[in-house]
């Protein structure tokens, strides 16, 4: 039996579907029919990309009673298709004319582009996240590495006065004190490779070897905080992946509203909207 989240996608995908079909069915002849019909379709192109942009608007207003998240954010996306849609007619299946309207045009595309990369990492992310384990507030990510790096020397100098050596200390200095004050490896993490963890592990396997017992059991914990990092850098990759996106697809979202309005202006100035 499927779910209401499905039951809902399944209608919003029907009814962005069957829209799309009618319109490419019947803008022909409505065409025909209405010779501004270029001016309808494109104050409806205005009123879905104000709808747009609305969602991101509802997202910092949580405590108005305007519906869930996750239907705004379904209805951003369905919508957002069918804009693209209305966009390719409103066109007429041909590149715009000058440089001011290629631009807008580009701006749409880059728009929808970075919509749809968007909704896929916003479906991607977040079980790749639950799958490693455990959120992590993206907030709160350098006090928990900050915290790790403390701890893991702490452990290390520890060893000195317990195990009366200095071996694991000498080995945290040269190998892990390094990786516990670099900055995450932004594409290694995101690519979800282990190498990184592997060779620091194997690392410290082979210096235990040369451990008195104490050292080795110090070893052990180090090594749990070496692990503690790894995931932790994990979630700075990919939580910062969706952070940026934002900063990339709101930006270009005002831009093409801004374009858009001088368009408006221009097309009814030179033309007195009507052609």
């Amino acid at each position: 039996m499927l779910r209401p989240l499905q039951l809902r996608r399944a209608a919003l995908s029907f009814l962005t579907l069957a829209a799309s079909v009618l319109l490419a069915l019947y803008y022909p002849q409505l065409e025909a029919r209405l010779p501004h019909l270029v001016y309808l379709s494109g104050w409806l192109l205005l009123g879905l990309c104000l709808f747009l942009t609305a969602y991101n608007a509802r997202k910092k207003l949580p405590m108005l009673p305007l519906g869930g998240s996750r239907l705004w954010l379904q209805l951003h996306a369905y919508a957002g298709l069918f804009t693209g849609v209305i966009f390719v007619f409103h066109l007429r299946f041909a590149l715009p004319k000058g440089m001011f309207n290629l631009t807008l045009a580009a701006l749409f595309a880059a728009v929808t582009v970075s919509g749809i990369l968007g909704w896929w990492l916003s479906r991607i992310i977040p079980r790749r996240l639950a799958t490693a384990g455990g959120e992590v507030p993206y907030e709160r990510i350098p006090i928990i590495r900050r915290d790790l790096r403390l701890r893991a020397e702490k452990i290390a100098l520890t060893t000195i006065p317990e195990a009366k050596a200095s071996t694991l200390a000498e080995f945290y200095a040269r190998d892990l004190a390094p990786a516990f004050s670099a900055n995450p490896r932004f594409f290694i993490h995101l690519l979800g490779s282990r190498r990184p963890l592997n060779d620091l592990l194997a690392h410290l396997d082979e210096a235990g070897r040369y451990l008195s017992p104490q050292e080795q059991t110090r070893a052990a914990d180090l090594a749990e905080l070496v692990r503690a990092r790894h995931h932790l850098d994990f979630h700075y990759a990919n939580q910062l992946l969706l952070k940026a996106w934002l900063f990339v697809h709101i930006p270009l979202t005002y831009g093409l509203l801004l374009f858009a309005a001088v368009h408006i202006v221009v097309v009814y100035a030179f033309s007195g909207g009507a052609q």
